[in-house]
């Protein structure tokens, strides 16, 4: 697959957007260094803590490192200043519209709509956070998002799941929690089930799971990498890259795509190198798919069938 062909679409979250206590910006001038070497033509973007602030000041910042993206806010809710965002390239997508979903949220959802240059029909996009520390408030999130998947919809959604993929081959690599300092971390974590303490894969069976043998509202990009495309590296950790008291490093950070949009895919990645582990405690995922296929995907009949 040529460049010209490539459609990238990367999912980060960094850490506080890169502002320490103290105000200092340099993990955001690497994590921005970082950004711009991946050209993302779509940027799913979680932690934009306090962006809403002086005219948005850090969005518009961020945009112009990005090469003049189109920028998305969902504002923070009251209880949480980590907004969530998205950028996109103008030269590909076309903003149609766009919604916040924050109602019922701990985090909002940032959900603009677009129409890719040369596609029949409109794309959804969604970055989103789900709550860290109440397992049933991300179930109830989980179900908010399947909204963007419904039937004749094609989307694209990414962000921090702050729980853990459902699939069995996945199921050795989860928490050890006998092993875990952070007791509040195992609170966060864990669910009840048949009278033992779980780890939460709750929210990644309702949106890529089967139930009664029928297909998932998504298709987790990660383990279609794996499986489909013979990408190992699709299922690397994502965080944390900083803690040590909470386990060993999980695959916390997914993205998602409607399964017409998934047949498109070419490449799933988790970047790791110095600068990101100094710039924030996630490392970014790069979903890479084939810009002539998303078309296709996008033709009126691909999305009736889907």
């Amino acid at each position: 697959m040529s460049d010209d062909d490539a459609f990238r679409v990367v999912s980060w979250n960094v850490e506080h957007n890169g502002t320490g206590r103290d105000g200092s910006d340099e993990r955001w001038h690497l994590a921005m260094d970082v950004l711009a070497a991946l050209k993302p033509h779509v940027l799913l973007r979680q932690e934009l803590t306090r962006a809403d602030m002086y005219g948005r000041r850090a969005v518009w910042a961020e945009a112009a490192r990005l090469g003049g993206h189109s920028a998305f806010l969902a504002s923070a809710t009251p209880e949480s200043a980590n907004a969530t965002g998205v950028y996109t390239d103008p030269g590909l997508c076309e903003p149609t519209e766009f919604y916040e979903h924050a109602t019922g949220m701990w985090h909002p959802i940032c959900n603009p709509v677009v129409r890719l240059k040369g596609a029949q029909t409109n794309l959804s996009l969604a970055s989103f956070h789900l709550c860290s520390f109440d397992p049933d408030r991300r179930v109830n999130e989980a179900r908010r998002l399947t909204t963007l998947g419904k039937p004749g919809m094609a989307a694209i959604i990414g962000g921090d799941c702050n729980s853990y993929p459902h699939s069995e081959d996945e199921a050795a690599f989860l928490p050890d929690w006998d092993e875990v300092e952070d007791r509040s971390h195992f609170e966060h974590r864990t669910v009840d089930r048949d009278g033992q303490r779980v780890s939460d894969t709750r929210p990644d069976h309702i949106l890529a799971g089967t139930h009664h043998g029928r297909p998932p509202v998504f298709v987790e990009l990660g383990q279609y990498a794996a499986t489909r495309l013979r990408q190992p590296g699709a299922l690397s950790p994502t965080a944390s890259l900083w803690r040590r008291d909470q386990g060993e490093m999980q695959r916390i950070d997914r993205i998602y795509a409607t399964p017409q949009v998934t047949q498109a895919l070419t490449s799933l990645e988790v970047i790791v190198n110095d600068e990101i582990r100094e710039a924030s405690d996630h490392c970014p995922v790069v979903a890479t798919f084939s810009l002539s296929g998303v078309r296709r995907a996008l033709a009126p009949s691909a999305a009736t069938a889907a």
